[in-house]
């Protein structure tokens, strides 16, 4: 396997299938980086004041791993990291679940912090991916 710093390892997926962190860490594993950055993103049981009972997250594939990867590239390009893997589910999950996995190794912390911050910040704006939520004793709403 090639480390180079100037080869980056970056991946953006969907998956229907629960997330092995451990797997998606191996991935970014690299003797020239210092840092592992990741962000966990989990169903919560409330959100905007209702209770949350599970959730739906549906993806227009093609687009959205085309946009994803474009995303990455684009953070790769301000921060420099050796790797970044994303990972978002799809299909019906429940509260607990893992629900994104976003993982930036570098050579250095701040550099992994950074481009950690901008996937998430940037993936909910950008990548085609919608949510539905479900609660006890009402209608289920797709959210902005």
């Amino acid at each position: 396997m090639d480390f180079s710093v100037n080869k980056p390892f970056l991946q953006f997926r969907l998956s229907e299938e629960p997330v092995d962190v451990m797997q998606e860490m191996q991935f970014l594993q690299n003797p020239s980086c210092g840092a592992l950055v990741t962000f966990t993103g989990w169903v919560r049981m409330e959100n905007e004041g209702k209770q949350v009972n599970s959730l739906q997250y549906r993806a227009y594939p093609a687009l959205a791993v085309k946009e994803g990867e474009t995303l990455l590239q684009e953070v790769w390009e301000s921060c420099h990291p050796a790797g970044i893997s994303c990972v978002h589910r799809t299909g019906h999950l429940q509260v607990g679940d893992l629900a994104v996995w976003i993982g930036v190794a570098a050579p250095h912390r701040a550099e992994a912090f950074a481009a950690c911050q901008q996937v998430i910040d940037q993936l909910k704006q950008r990548v085609p991916i919608w949510k539905k939520e479900f609660y006890p004793g009402l209608s289920s709403e797709w959210i902005h």
